[in-house]
C-alpha cells in the first residue's frame, strides 16, 4: 500500500462516523448503519449496539461481519469513485474495564450519546479488522490484510 492510500485509509477511519455492519443471525442476513469508534492501534473498530436489536443479538463473540465506510455521495460526484473501504472480520468481546473506558472515549465523539450508555442493554463490541478491500477512486482498488491496519500507525 502506497502513502496515498495510506493516507485516504486513515482519513475514513478517522473523519467518517458511520459504517454499514453485515452480519448474519439464524434468520439470515441483516445489515444495519451504525456509529464507530475505531480502535487506537486501527486493529478494530468498536460499535455500541443494543442486545435487544436483531444486529445486537447478531454480534456474538467469534461471529463473521463485513462493514462499509463511504464519503458521502451528493449532487455532481461519481458514485463509482467515492473513497470508500470494506473490512471483514470477527466480533470479539469487550471486557468490563474496557467498556468504561470506551464510553468515555465515546462520549466525545458522540456528544449526544448519553442515553444510550446508560442503559443496560447496551454494550460495546470489537470488530477485530482482518481484511477489506480499499476504493481509492473508478479503477483503483487494492486488497487488505492485518498488516495493512497496522501501517497506519506510522
Amino acid at each position: 500500500m502506497g502513502p496515498d492510500e495510506r493516507d485516504l485509509l486513515r482519513t475514513l477511519l478517522h473523519r467518517e462516523r458511520v459504517l454499514t455492519l453485515a452480519l448474519v443471525d439464524a434468520d439470515g442476513p441483516l445489515a444495519g448503519v451504525m456509529p464507530f469508534l475505531r480502535a487506537p492501534d486501527y486493529a478494530a473498530v468498536y460499535v455500541h449496539a443494543s442486545k435487544m436489536a436483531r444486529h445486537g443479538r447478531a454480534l456474538r463473540p467469534g461471529a463473521a461481519f463485513g462493514a462499509a465506510i463511504h464519503v458521502p455521495d451528493g449532487p455532481g460526484q461519481d458514485p463509482l469513485a467515492l473513497p470508500r473501504v470494506t473490512l471483514q472480520g470477527h466480533v470479539e468481546v469487550v471486557g468490563e474495564d474496557e467498556q468504561a473506558a470506551l464510553a468515555e472515549a465515546w462520549r466525545e465523539v458522540f456528544p449526544t450519546s448519553e442515553m444510550t450508555l446508560g442503559l443496560g442493554d447496551f454494550s460495546f463490541h470489537r470488530l477485530a479488522l482482518e481484511g477489506g478491500r480499499l476504493v481509492a477512486g473508478f479503477a483503483r482498488a487494492i486488497n487488505l490484510g492485518r498488516s495493512s491496519f497496522a501501517e497506519l500507525n506510522g
